[in-house]
């Protein structure tokens, strides 16, 4: 048997850029190949196909597939299926892409809108879940299908949600509540749209003076890259301040063109955000998370949030536990820069939003001091100032200094 490969290894090795293989598709042109709309088009998106790239699907697999249609639709882009290992069942991106008859099973406590966005949506579309800013849905399609989607109930249509987009009306609410100074494009995918209606759309956001920023949540640098043309980064480039939040949760996600791709964007002056989901067999790993996050860095990309699986129907075979996602932060504070440190977070059941989930830090705390430990585990004392002066104020008889 051969000798397990020692963890710095396996971090460098994980850490490693490597261009896309062309797989399947290895006679395609140059041309097409690096086309966006080629790419979706030749998406692998039924049992045949899947059958013809993966020979030895599992059963778990083959029947996933075959229901998938009614729960979330199958859809993989080239670019990502051949990052797959097609001789792997266990392989962490197989795992996210491919349907499982898994998902057919539902626990008890599993929701069709986990993150209560429905009962908070005022118009339909729209989501104004936190005083100052809103979740702008733009489409209910994706260039590929994660299997744990929060918004599997509409994405994809597969079960007819019928989601069906008003622009005018979206922005009209916007335009009527001042206090709304954030605005966060999502879907489905804002990055499938043209060139042109997403001008469009940044253009009337832009048109009210209240909103301060954008915010675009994309998935599309990751599955399908070509999409982040020089073109497109300049039109973005027109509506600062604009964001973009990427979503990768393995470092062989980060290839060479994947890489290329946000470099385009950085560059165009886009502060770019990685969100992440904690997912079993995908990341739940120290090594793993620790490259994921420090290769994010080396692609300008800035770790944001990790988030717990939400509970969204038929996830439960890719969720893992809250214990296993502090163990994981707590290899991280301090052994890693600051900058790779993303907030760990559950998105509350039923709509309560974001809750950061930390390891505690804090041992002690009382009116005289604060009891801390670091990530070595050392405990430290700090004087504590119930009401934020000094505990031991400076005698009335010192003379301030004279300003010069």
């Amino acid at each position: 048997m051969a000798s397990p490969i020692p963890q710095h290894d396996w971090l460098n090795e994980l850490k490693q850029f490597q261009p896309t293989p062309r797989g399947a598709w290895e006679g395609v042109a140059d041309a097409d190949w690096n086309d966006w709309r080629w790419q979706l088009k030749n998406r692998v998106t039924s049992l045949d196909q899947l059958q013809q790239h993966i020979p030895n699907l599992t059963e778990a697999e083959t029947e996933g597939a075959r229901l998938a249609d009614t729960k979330l639709a199958m859809a993989i882009t080239p670019h990502f299926f051949n990052l797959i290992d097609v001789d792997d069942p266990e392989c962490a991106l197989r795992r996210q892409v491919i349907p499982a008859i898994d998902e057919t099973f539902t626990a008890s406590w599993e929701m069709s809108d986990p993150c209560g966005e429905d009962s908070h949506s005022p118009v339909p579309g729209l989501v104004h879940r936190y005083p100052d800013r809103v979740l702008f849905l733009v489409t209910d399609r994706c260039a590929a299908y994660c299997r744990y989607c929060t918004r599997s109930r509409m994405v994809s249509n597969a079960t007819g949600y019928g989601f069906r987009p008003n622009f005018e009306q979206q922005l009209d609410y916007i335009r009527e509540h001042p206090e709304v100074r954030d605005v966060l494009l999502s879907g489905g995918d804002p990055l499938l749209l043209s060139d042109g209606k997403l001008r469009l759309l940044l253009t009337k956001l832009r048109e009210i003076p209240h909103v301060e920023f954008i915010r675009i949540g994309s998935r599309i640098p990751i599955f399908l890259p070509q999409r982040i043309t020089p073109e497109l980064c300049a039109m973005l480039k027109e509506f600062h301040p604009l964001f973009v939040s990427v979503h990768a949760n393995h470092p062989r996600e980060l290839t060479t063109e994947v890489r290329d791709g946000l470099a385009r964007l950085a560059d165009a002056g886009i502060p770019l955000g990685n969100q992440s989901v904690l997912l079993k067999g995908v990341n739940d790993d120290e090594t793993v998370m620790k490259a994921l996050l420090q290769k994010l860095l080396m692609c300008r990309v800035r770790p944001l949030y990790i988030y717990q699986c939400d509970l969204i129907n038929g996830s439960a075979h890719l969720r893992t536990s809250v214990r296993r996602g502090l163990e994981i932060m707590e290899t991280l504070r301090g052994h890693t820069t600051g900058y790779a440190v993303p907030q760990y977070v559950i998105d509350a059941p039923g709509g309560g939003g974001k809750v950061p989930v930390a390891p505690n830090y804090v041992l002690s705390h009382n009116a005289d001091r604060v009891v801390i430990r670091n990530f070595e585990g050392k405990v430290f004392e700090y004087p504590e100032a119930p009401d934020g002066s000094p505990l031991h104020p400076r005698p009335a008889s010192i003379e301030e200094p004279e300003l010069v």
